[in-house]
């Protein structure tokens, strides 16, 4: 089987061809970017889609198809299982919300957490293990790591630290809690002068 996970607006790919399966975590843009999805399903058109409700809006509104997968759910996708776990991204801050999170184990051999640390208390071979983000601190992602205590781990959720344009999340967060305080976010460009 050919799995795509997460279509977000960090896709260098979008043209892959040839998939089974797209697998979408939950609606941050980073993980579910429609132009990237829309394209991507125009090479793919016998793609089925796995995820949760909440990002289902968001492909109901696009008149996208999907099947929904509900937690702790199990379905098969060229006789691989795909399963559920957990409901919740981890919370980049408690003054906004917390959107649905699904976790993915793909062939009872990988785990894709999405935005989480979720355990889905199985033996895990493989772990994709989220290093940065703004919700959080890689001491946070070591010893989830350990607690999954997986064979194998690949870093993810890195797309934000490749180029200056992906540092989206580390600026409008702190405006979107910041400014409605009145504290005025100053965004200090590199090689640019400041009078304070």
């Amino acid at each position: 089987a050919r799995i795509l996970v997460d279509p977000g607006n960090y896709n260098e790919t979008p043209d892959v061809k040839n998939l089974d399966a797209v697998l979408i975590t939950h609606e941050h843009q980073d993980h579910i970017h429609v132009p990237t999805l829309q394209l991507i399903l125009s090479h793919n058109q016998n793609t089925t889609i796995f995820t949760h409700h909440g990002v289902g809006k968001l492909l109901d509104e696009a008149k996208i198809s999907y099947q929904p997968i509900a937690e702790n759910e199990t379905v098969s996708v060229k006789g691989i299982s795909i399963s559920s776990y957990g409901s919740e991204h981890a919370c980049i801050h408690p003054d906004l919300p917390i959107v649905q999170n699904t976790g993915f184990l793909v062939g009872q051999r990988l785990f894709y957490p999405g935005d989480s640390f979720h355990n889905p208390q199985k033996e895990i071979e493989i772990l994709a293990l989220p290093v940065a983000g703004p919700w959080l601190k890689i001491e946070e992602a070591v010893d989830y790591a350990k607690q999954i205590n997986p064979k194998k781990v690949f870093p993810v959720h890195d797309g934000m630290l490749r180029q200056d344009h992906r540092l989206g999340p580390t600026r409008r967060i702190p405006i979107t809690i910041l400014e409605p305080l009145g504290i005025e976010y100053v965004d200090m460009k590199e090689g640019s002068v400041e009078e304070f």
